[in-house]
C-alpha cells in the first residue's frame, strides 16, 4: 500500500516520569516519516493530530482516508497543512494543481475530496511534511509562498538561541480553525531552540527537525518543567509535544525545524514561559 499509518495514545504527565529512554522513545518519536512512494502518518490522541510524510518518487500519492477517520475521505472533518522541504512538486486538491516549490506551503480547507502529490522529477523528488487536525468550519484552500510568510526574529548569539521564526499557516496570514505550522531555523554559531522554554496546556505541538548535517543531532528535551526528560534526534524526525510539556532543543550544529500546532486557541502568544533557573 501507498499508505500507512499507527496511532499513539495519550500519556500522564505522572506516567512519564517512569519512562525509560526506550519508553519514551517509542511514546514520542517519530523516527521514520519519508520513505519512496509512501505516505506514513501518525495520528496521535493528543488533539487528534495527524503528522506525516509524503515522499512521490516514481508515482503520484493520493492521500487516501484511514481507520482512525471513520470517514469516507480524508478531509471530510479536517484541515491539512504542507511544507515542502524537498525540491518542485505539485499538489492537486479535487482537480486544481498548485505547484509547491522548496520551503512553499499549502493550506488545504475541510470537505476538500481528493489530494495527490507528485514531484517534479523523480531524481529530485518533492518531500511534502504534514499536519492534519479536525476542523469545524470550511476555509478556501490557499498557498503560502516564502514571502507570504510572517518573519520574527528571536534569541541573540549571546544566549546562543539566534533563530529566524517563520510563521506559514496562522490565523493573520490564512483563514484556518485551529491548524498552525512555522518553521524556525538556527543560525550558524547558535544552538538553542525555544529556550526560554514554555507550556501551552491549552495547546500541543510537535516538532520536525529537518537540515541537520550528516553526523551531527539535535537533543530535544520535553517534560514538566520540574521533571524534564531529553530525545535524542536525527535529520527528518518528529517528536510530540504534550499540553503538559516543554518543547525546547539543542543540536550539536545548526539545524532547522517545522512547528505544527493545535488546541483551545488561535492565540499564537499564548504560552507560559519557564525561567531558564527554574528548570530541573
Amino acid at each position: 500500500m501507498s499508505i500507512s499509518y499507527e496511532s499513539r495514545y495519550a500519556s500522564s504527565p505522572k506516567g512519564v516520569k517512569s519512562y525509560d529512554t526506550a519508553q519514551l522513545r517509542n511514546e514520542f518519536l517519530i523516527e521514520s516519516l519519508f520513505e519512496s512512494d509512501k505516505i506514513n502518518l501518525v495520528y496521535s490522541h493528543y488533539d487528534r493530530f495527524i503528522s506525516g510524510g509524503v515522499l512521490p518518487v516514481n508515482k503520484s500519492l493520493t492521500l487516501e482516508t484511514i481507520d482512525p477517520l471513520k470517514a469516507p475521505y480524508f478531509l471530510e472533518r479536517r484541515e491539512l497543512g504542507i511544507i515542502n522541504i524537498g525540491e518542485s512538486g505539485t499538489v492537486t486538491v479535487d482537480g486544481t494543481a498548485y505547484e509547491i516549490n522548496h520551503k512553499e506551503a499549502l493550506y488545504v480547507g475541510q470537505g476538500n475530496k481528493e489530494v495527490v502529490f507528485s514531484s517534479k522529477s523523480s531524481s529530485k523528488p518533492a518531500m511534502f511534511y504534514i499536519n492534519s487536525t479536525p476542523a469545524h468550519k470550511t476555509f478556501p484552500t490557499k498557498k503560502i509562498g516564502t514571502n507570504d510568510v510572517e518573519v520574527i526574529e528571536l534569541g541573540t548569539p549571546e544566549t546562543a538561541n539566534a533563530r529566524t521564526l517563520r510563521k506559514y499557516i496562522v490565523n493573520s496570514v490564512v483563514d484556518v480553525c485551529q491548524l498552525q505550522m512555522g518553521m524556525t531555523s538556527i543560525k550558524v554559531g547558535s544552538s538553542w531552540n525555544t529556550m526560554p522554554a514554555h507550556v501551552h496546556d491549552r495547546r500541543m505541538e510537535v516538532y520536525f527537525y529537518f537540515e541537520i548535517p550528516e553526523g551531527q543531532s539535535v537533543c530535544h528535551f520535553m517534560g514538566e518543567p520540574q521533571e524534564t526528560r531529553h530525545i535524542w534526534m536525527q535529520n527528518n524526525q518528529a517528536v510530540i509535544s504534550p499540553p503538559w510539556s516543554i518543547h525546547s532543543g539543542s543540536g550539536t550544529s545548526n539545524y532547522s525545524f517545522i512547528w505544527g500546532m493545535a488546541g483551545e486557541n488561535l492565540d499564537y502568544g499564548d504560552m507560559d514561559v519557564c525561567k531558564i533557573p527554574d528548570l530541573r
